[in-house]
């Protein structure tokens, strides 16, 4: 093809190209590596964004708002270290697949209604809004995100955090809201029904005055070893100090991890901070047994025959008229009074009646209790357990079975050992070493001194009845007997 022509400057002009032809033959090379929805979006609707697979980086670019256009097969979005201060209603729209969200390091102060709405609500794990300037969590930042497991909110000032923000987060494991400016946490308003897989939640590096103690005390077990709340204001009380020492004797890896950051403030003659979990003569005052009693487990067990009726009491620290209670059974169901089918009755108080037990009413009972003037609420679980027993026979104790067949074999022992029967006839007077030799020797000639003697009974000249001795025959062989003259051995 290239010797085809017969003009020669033709000819040279296709063997070396321009440097306008190669850049063309370049971009024809790389274009069938890009779709064309992904080349244009890349390169004009995003404005300056980088695309990598499923990855768009909209990083350090200046924007004032989230680009209105972006792939809709983004499962990461950053948009951090940008000047975005509000997210507007519909920001995320179309974004079916997002997974990871990062919005650290902008201004943002605002989160406007339905911001995440038609956003992969369900997919969206990771948020993360750090080291914005937020002042106020409200509770419909988060609604349209029920599967988000991770939420960061550290290095903000935030100064309020209100009851319901976390409410509508089922899924969510770690919350970081360390480095705020709160003076108080809704911890009432996290629950085990409402936050069942909740293990973190970092509040440390705040304002926090009091802590809540009978509020704290009914956080399920798993939030409680995970609450981090050093570097805050506290007040030097044995409430807050009964609180941090009981957590330490369980190990909690909160506390036994930061023993020096844990402060508090000292207020009257003396007046400082005490780092308290290292310097404890403050507090030698303070009646930690009562406190440890305060600081009840939330979670309690009960055991029930099968048949049998039970009442299941909800303890609850909220009082008053407008106070209403609600059960929720191992089935899941919602029972209120006057109860369910028959075979849950409930009472104004509160309190729960299995009617007859069965086997598959075991499980957990949690007595939801609700305040609407307060707008607090709180929770009691229960553990019950149907034991199924038979009239006529006694429960089957293992423990007490195997004590028993030990006692009764280590008598038997002692028995064989000490109790057998022996007839021992009186002790004789000791013969004379002369008489014993001619008897010996007596009995040796009548008979063959190799020969083997049955006797009925032992020597008594030999055994006392001192010594155990067997009334069974012994057969007893003899030697041949020897003299000895001169040092030479004598038949």
């Amino acid at each position: 093809m290239l010797y085809a022509g017969s003009n020669t400057g033709l000819l040279l002009g296709v063997v070396a190209p321009s440097y306008w032809a190669a850049a063309v033959l370049l971009a024809c090379l790389q274009l069938p590596q890009l779709s064309p929805v992904q080349a244009s979006i890349c390169t004009s609707q995003a404005g300056g964004c980088f695309c990598a697979s499923d990855i768009l980086s909209c990083t350090a670019l200046d924007l004032e708002q989230v680009p209105r256009e972006m792939p809709v097969t983004a499962v990461t979005l950053d948009l951090s270290h940008n000047h975005i201060n509000q997210l507007k209603g519909g920001a995320f729209e179309g974004l079916y697949r997002l997974e990871t969200l990062r919005l650290a390091h902008n201004q943002l102060s605002v989160i406007h209604h339905g911001a995440f709405q038609n956003a992969s609500g369900l997919l969206l794990r990771h948020l993360d809004l750090s080291s914005n300037q937020l002042h106020v969590l409200k509770q419909h930042y988060f609604q349209e995100l029920p599967g988000l497991e991770e939420l960061l909110l550290f290095n903000n000032r935030i100064i309020q955090v209100e009851s319901r923000a976390l409410a509508g987060l089922g899924s969510l494991r770690k919350a970081y809201l360390s480095h705020n400016r709160l003076t108080h946490f809704p911890f009432f308003s996290i629950q085990e029904h409402s936050q069942p897989n909740l293990t973190l939640l970092d509040l440390s590096s705040n304002r926090l005055l009091k802590l809540p103690l009978e509020d704290i005390s009914n956080l399920p077990v798993s939030v409680q070893k995970g609450l981090y709340l050093h570097n805050n204001s506290l007040e030097c009380e044995c409430s807050m100090y009964g609180l941090f020492r009981l957590w330490q004797q369980r190990e909690y890896a909160s506390v036994s991890d930061f023993k020096k950051e844990h402060t508090c403030r000292l207020y009257g003659i003396q007046k400082g901070t005490v780092r308290f979990m290292l310097h404890d003569r403050y507090f030698q005052k303070c009646n930690l047994t009562a406190l440890r009693e305060a600081l009840r487990e939330q979670n309690s067990s009960v055991s029930v025959r099968a048949g049998a009726a039970k009442l299941l009491p909800c303890v609850t620290t909220l009082t008053g008229h407008s106070v209403t209670f609600l059960w929720v059974p191992p089935n899941k169901e919602y029972v209120a009074p006057p109860g369910n089918r028959g075979s849950l009755k409930m009472f104004t108080n509160g309190s729960l009646q299995i009617v007859a037990a069965r086997a598959e009413d075991s499980g957990i009972y949690t007595c939801i209790v609700l305040d609407p003037q307060q707008q607090r609420n709180e929770t009691w679980d229960v553990n019950v357990t149907v034991v199924e027993h038979h009239e006529g026979e006694e429960p089957f104790n293992t423990g007490l079975t195997t004590l028993l067949g030990c006692v009764v074999s280590l008598v038997l022992v002692l028995m064989y050992l000490y109790l057998t029967p022996c007839r021992c006839p009186p002790c004789l007077k000791a013969r004379t070493p002369a008489t014993a030799t001619l008897n010996l020797a007596n009995e040796a000639g009548a008979g063959n001194a190799q020969s083997s003697i049955l006797t009925p009974s032992p020597l008594a000249t030999t055994e006392c009845p001192g010594r155990k001795v067997s009334t069974n025959k012994h057969v007893v062989f003899l030697e041949p007997i020897r003299e000895q003259q001169n040092g030479r051995l004598r038949a």
